[in-house]
């Protein structure tokens, strides 16, 4: 149990440290418009799963970010070691999250319901 709580804390460190290190140390114009959604850390806290999403809906412009953020994980990596207070900091994995354009997809489909009425 404390294990669990420790990781969900150290996730919404990480989630805090990382938009503002995108935003504000990574130079990337790939990343410019990434958003990180969620961090889920796993239970021995040696792997950081990022979830990030991005405004546009074009694939080539989410394989740019995922390229930008890969490059940028060292940097990354690096400036957490200076903001967290754990033993090793975890490994990043950057996942899109695409929840967001499920949601638009089935709110899309429930409009369409909603005018064949």
């Amino acid at each position: 149990m404390a294990n669990a709580q420790r990781a969900g804390r150290l996730a919404q460190e990480i989630q805090k440290d990382v938009t503002d290190l995108i935003l504000k140390r990574v130079n990337d114009p790939r990343v410019q418009d990434v958003t990180v959604t969620s961090v889920e850390v796993s239970g021995d806290l040696q792997i950081a799963t990022i979830y990030y999403s991005i405004l546009s809906d074009y694939a080539s412009d989410r394989k740019k970010a995922q390229a930008g953020l890969e490059a940028a994980s060292g940097l990354i990596r690096r400036e957490l070691g200076a903001r967290l207070t754990v033993y090793k900091i975890p490994e990043l994995h950057f996942v899109l999250d695409n929840s967001i354009q499920y949601g638009d997809h089935i709110e899309e489909l429930i409009r369409g319901l909603h005018k064949k009425d």
